[in-house]
């Protein structure tokens, strides 16, 4: 039977936030069984826990940002996506600002941050949300769903008719348990377009965004010098962002998640609508 899992010891970072273009200092901590992922904003006086919740999610555009009282962390999802990678279930992330760092743009440097740390196994099973049932939910054309399904399994489909983005380069489909997360997508960079920075700029959006954290296409090819990392990394960063967006269920999912064009919006609405019909899930070990 699987056990639940904290960091063996604390580790800390600095790394600059993608929208509000700040230095945030993150400090990642060890916490009890059950605890799940807590965010701490130690900035605020007295500080202040805003737990990894799927109903805390408030602002969608761009990342997933959870929202408590008068209190908000911003960009949680490629953090997240880490621990579900490494086996995390339960930790304490300390922020002396308002957004998670962007770092590389993936979930990399948290897989290093917490590699660094250690994971600890602890005196408590594991419990996952095993769903029984379908749940789909759909704006316009695009649509996610939750399966019935034995293992964490996706099937992800993106659409940007861009020359730099060929058909055959966007559709990721694998199963993503024992291990799979961490040698295939949790290096995939998220990604925009030149021509929307002005504008995101303008309204206070990725404000500390460049080709350090992202990859950058004009309209007609990618612009980091590097190139991308995978073929498909532009597909391969929406299942990151879906891996970390489901796991503020609270806990990993047994299902197939299928998606088209989804993004953090409609993964957030999957969550609560799958709470919201506990027909169609329970808690397994």
């Amino acid at each position: 039977m699987p056990q639940q899992h904290t960091l063996a010891s604390e580790v800390s970072a600095t790394g600059v936030a993608l929208h509000s273009g700040v230095r945030v200092q993150i400090t990642l901590k060890s916490a009890p069984p059950d605890t799940g992922i807590i965010f701490r904003r130690t900035d605020l006086n007295p500080p202040q826990d805003i737990p990894a919740k799927a109903e805390l999610v408030k602002e969608t555009r761009l990342a997933t940002t959870l929202v408590l009282g008068e209190a908000k962390v911003a960009t949680v999802e490629h953090l997240l996506a880490a621990c579900v990678g490494c086996g995390v279930d339960n930790a304490i992330v300390e922020l002396d600002n308002l957004e998670v760092p962007i770092m590389d743009g993936s979930s990399a440097p948290f897989v290093f941050l917490i590699e660094q740390a250690g994971v600890l196994a602890q005196n408590a099973p594991r419990r996952y949300i095993e769903v029984l049932k379908p749940i789909r939910v759909e704006m316009g054309d695009k649509f996610a769903e939750l399966l019935p399904n034995p293992h964490f399994d996706v099937d992800f489909t993106i659409d940007f008719s861009h020359p730099a983005i060929p058909d055959d380069q966007c559709h990721v489909k694998m199963k993503l348990d024992d291990g799979d997360f961490l040698s295939h997508i949790s290096r995939a960079r998220t990604f925009g377009f030149a021509y929307e920075v002005e504008t995101l700029r303008s309204i206070g959006l990725a404000q500390g965004g460049s080709m350090e954290n992202a990859i950058v296409l004009d309209e007609y090819k990618v612009l980091n010098r590097e190139g991308l990392r995978f073929a498909d990394e532009l597909a391969r960063h929406k299942v990151l962002d879906a891996v970390g967006d489901l796991f503020l269920l609270g806990h990993r999912v047994r299902a197939k998640y299928h998606a088209f064009k989804s993004g953090h919006e409609l993964n957030n609405k999957l969550c609560l609508a799958l709470l919201a019909q506990p027909e169609a899930w329970r808690y397994s070990v």
